[in-house]
């Protein structure tokens, strides 16, 4: 910290010149920061700070968001990818601003935290009533299988000129509507679910799965014709969402609500 007293040396130093003022204000907290859960990695984004003299930012993460926070990287922009990170581990992170006189910010204050997730592009799944052997999906074991195995987590249908997504009775699934790529939808809702365990499949539509094992899972249709579907995936490792969190029924018995595999649907 500059005192007074070195203020004073240097505007006498300087004769009848213009005294030379040193900076020792430091920037404002970086706000608005986001996190973006990726494969093993986190894609960062926050508010540029509205000070002329900021000169960059400095990333910071921890275990805990009232943890010890350690320096991971720095950028001149208000975007940042951690790289580092892994799937199924969450990390909380912080950002502070610099000036071109090293004055640094304290860290931002949002809770800002992100548990990278594994993903997929370009999965395709039969219509389980004409090919019902690679049908289902277990985002558990990233693989096409059997509609009918014990771990499959949804399953395609094309039946009468429409298409529908299942899940099994222990499981639950939720269309939300057209979205742009995968990454529009951040978080799984906590109602909304279908009750029939079914839902019309739609090209640009995402979906969220939660599956027998109480993890969640989405999925965004990008092609769909009588024989299969093609989708974008994205799966979370860890049961981190207290507020979703729910038993699986005892048994843990699979069967099918009659409205799935009913000849009725029109």
């Amino acid at each position: 910290m500059k005192t007074l007293g070195a203020l004073l040396i240097a505007v006498a130093l300087t004769g009848c010149h213009e005294p030379f003022i040193i900076d020792t204000t430091p920037p404002s907290p970086p706000q608005g920061v986001i996190a973006t859960a990726l494969d093993n990695a986190a894609e960062l984004r926050w508010f540029r700070n509205p000070e002329p003299d900021v000169a960059g930012y400095r990333i910071w993460v921890s275990d805990r968001y009232d943890g010890e926070y350690e320096i991971i990287g720095t950028t001149p922009d208000v975007r940042f990818v951690d790289a580092g990170a892994q799937n199924g581990a969450r990390v909380y992170y912080a950002i502070s601003a610099y000036d071109f006189d090293d004055n640094e910010s304290a860290l931002s204050m949002d809770v800002v935290y992100a548990t990278p997730r594994p993903e997929g592009f370009g999965t395709k799944l039969a219509n389980y009533r004409t090919a019902p052997l690679s049908a289902g999906y277990d985002f558990s074991t990233y693989s096409v299988g059997n509609y009918n195995d014990d771990y499959t987590d949804v399953f395609f249908e094309a039946v009468n000129g429409r298409y529908y997504l299942n899940v099994w009775n222990d499981s639950d699934i939720q269309d939300m509507g057209y979205t742009n790529s995968l990454y529009d939808i951040a978080v799984a809702p906590s109602a909304g679910w279908s009750p029939s365990r079914s839902v019309e499949a739609i090209a640009g539509h995402t979906y969220i799965v939660w599956t027998w094992d109480d993890h969640f899972a989405k999925v965004r249709v990008r092609e769909i014709t009588t024989q299969r579907v093609t989708f974008d995936w994205a799966y979370q490792l860890a049961k981190s969402n207290p507020e979703l969190k729910r038993a699986v029924p005892p048994g843990g018995t699979r069967q099918l609500r009659q409205s799935v595999l009913s000849s009725s649907k029109k």
